[in-house]
């Protein structure tokens, strides 16, 4: 009797409980991405939000943890909690829930889950809007291309959104969805595979026009590619290297370019009406870069805070920056959840570089590397919504489990 009681409790209570906890609340949390992606307007999100931090953190407290981790895990919820008293938002203390909630499901089982529920939900939105029952297909708007700064408008264009509301959504979507399938099926990914991968974004690109998700995406595919017809790169430490350089030119530039923000749209405003070329040669080179990028960092200096420059930085955030959206996506993390959750992210992020090298994971690696470029243009990944970012899922597989290779490729089914 005791020792049935025994294999119950290791068996059931111990793991089957906790994982079944964990996949009842990503499913909510994959659910409302869905919903964001669609027109429908979720009336009990912040509802929904409350009952899956509930289930993470129940599911938290029935695993079991280091000495080490129980510290590592109340240093970082009371972060999280200082963040929520000061700005009134659960969203610091929902991801760190999430990512400790994540030790002991394997990755790839939860990724795989991930890439079916969230590829089923845009397939769902897609055939919806295409049958004309609900959702746009098309939007006829200002996307910033030509932009003037003397009317402060670009020309109007139609692209696709294919019921997601934007087309840059659409196309996020679709980079979202390769990242993820990639990783999980790298082992069987061959040539012609890559071929139609490729052609889908050629396809998707004719219909969104979002020439960053196209660049990002090409990158993903031939530097995946490459990974997988000559495997003895993917474990050179000079790959992770190049990784490492790329993670910190990409901080280095979004926050340069925050502090710089309003110099530039002076020298934008004194070229255009004044015709005076007086601004200092690296105030010049990002404003052409910036030209190049739709105007993103002057949109951090679109409103009379110049809410997403350096300037309107706190070090745990405020209410007043919760709401303001723009597109750069570091800018936004210490914009939005403050300069030290932000940097502890970027520390998070550095540790799960330095677990891609030692376990020599050269997938997780490329769509590390990938996603860090994504993220200096563009915030899908920094949102309410946990399940829009992944990078999150691979933070707490890795860097919760010693044997991050073995459990990575252990429970492959639900």
């Amino acid at each position: 009797m005791k020792s049935y009681l025994n294999s119950f409790y290791n068996k059931v209570w111990k793991k089957k409980i906790p994982q079944f906890l964990f996949y009842i609340g990503l499913t909510i949390e994959l659910g409302m991405v869905i919903i964001d992606k669609s027109n429908y307007i979720n009336p009990i999100e912040g509802y929904l939000f409350r009952l899956t931090f509930a289930i993470f953190a129940l599911k938290l407290l029935l695993t079991e943890y280091s000495r080490r981790e129980w510290m590592l895990i109340a240093f970082m919820e009371f972060i999280a909690l200082i963040s929520y008293r000061i700005t009134g938002k659960n969203d610091v203390i929902r991801i760190v829930t999430f990512v400790f909630a994540c030790k002991g499901i394997p990755l790839k089982q939860m990724l795989r889950y991930t890439f079916y529920v969230t590829l089923l939900g845009c397939v769902a939105i897609v055939f919806l809007s295409v049958t004309g029952i609900y959702g746009d297909m098309r939007l006829t708007t200002d996307y910033g291309r030509g932009y003037d700064m003397s009317v402060q408008k670009g020309y109007v264009e139609t692209r696709y959104t294919l019921g997601m509301g934007h087309p840059n959504a659409l196309a996020a979507m679709f980079l979202m969805l390769l990242a993820m399938g990639i990783y999980v099926y790298s082992e069987r990914m061959k040539w012609y595979v890559y071929l139609f991968l490729m052609l889908l974004n050629v396809g998707v690109y004719k219909l969104t026009d979002s020439n960053t998700s196209m660049a990002i995406t090409t990158c993903l595919l031939l530097a995946s590619f490459i990974m997988s017809y000559s495997k003895r790169l993917g474990e050179k430490k000079i790959a992770y290297i190049c990784g490492l350089l790329t993670f910190v030119l990409c901080i280095a530039f979004s926050v340069y370019a925050a502090a710089n923000a309003p110099r530039v749209r002076k020298a934008e405003v004194n070229e255009t009406y004044l015709g005076e070329h007086k601004a200092k040669a690296h105030i010049v080179a990002l404003m052409r870069i910036d030209q190049k990028i739709n105007g993103r960092i002057l949109a951090l200096t679109d409103s009379e805070d110049n809410n997403g420059s350096m300037e309107s930085w706190k070090l745990f955030s405020s209410p007043n920056n919760m709401e303001y959206y723009f597109d750069m996506g570091w800018v936004k993390l210490f914009y939005r959840y403050g300069i030290i959750p932000g940097i502890l992210y970027c520390i998070a992020s550095l540790a799960l570089l330095w677990k891609f090298y030692k376990e020599k994971d050269a997938f997780g690696l490329v769509i590390f590397t990938v996603m860090t470029i994504y993220t200096v243009v563009e915030a899908h990944l920094f949102s309410v919504y946990i399940g829009r970012n992944f990078i999150l899922m691979m933070m707490g597989c890795y860097l919760l489990q010693n044997e991050a290779g073995k459990d990575k490729k252990a429970g492959e089914s639900i």
